[in-house]
């Protein structure tokens, strides 16, 4: 069975390179056509169940993707950044680059954020309940935090080695069975390229 993780598509905010968290976003004109351009990769493997985040980003893509009624979980929302949702990403690493850097390897929170183990243990938990779920592969439109704690959490990998996904792009992982300690990554960042005329990194 396959586990396909979708970030959303490009937001105001990712264009302008700002935290968003449990904050929101509208999609971009360059985030809809993102999102829109995923089609037929999802219609190339058919998942048998689609799920996403709560988060209005994620549900947003959901819906142009073809899948309005994707049930939502807000086990699958992004990583909570408390006082540091909105601020600019270029602003933290030059004011604060110790914390950035010790906040993109899981060590540092910022004030009222969750700690990284947290975060990794909600996303795993509810990713891993919807393969129970589903007899087949599973789609989630998630975020890019949720992705790189999938990483994490079914492969081992260190999350502070991992660069975001861009926007609108697919992650793959392959489990044996619902039950499978780690997965096996079949693709990572996978999509259509759309030009850009700003960076959209921000998670």
């Amino acid at each position: 069975m396959r586990l396909i993780l979708m970030r959303h598509g490009e937001t105001i905010w990712n264009a302008e390179q700002r935290l968003q968290g449990h904050d929101n976003a509208p999609l971009s004109p360059r985030g809809i056509q993102q999102a829109l351009g995923f089609k037929p990769m999802i219609a190339e493997f058919s998942p048998k169940q689609v799920v996403s985040s709560d988060l209005g980003r994620c549900r947003e893509t959901v819906g142009l993707i073809g899948y309005p009624d994707a049930p939502a979980d807000a086990r699958l929302r992004e990583l909570n950044m408390g006082v540091w949702t909105g601020q600019r990403k270029p602003d933290l690493i030059a004011q604060r680059p110790d914390d950035y850097w010790a906040w993109r390897a899981g060590t540092f929170h910022p004030e009222g954020g969750e700690t990284w183990d947290q975060f990794e243990t909600r996303v795993a938990d509810g990713l891993r309940d919807w393969l129970h779920k589903t007899d087949g592969d599973v789609l989630a439109v998630v975020h890019s935090g949720v992705i790189r704690a999938a990483m994490v959490a079914f492969l081992g990998l260190a999350q502070h080695r991992l660069l975001p996904v861009t926007p609108g792009t697919g992650t793959i992982l392959h489990f044996d069975d619902a039950d499978a300690e780690h997965g096996k990554l079949e693709g990572y960042n996978i999509g259509l390229f759309v030009p850009q005329t700003a960076k959209a990194v921000a998670d």
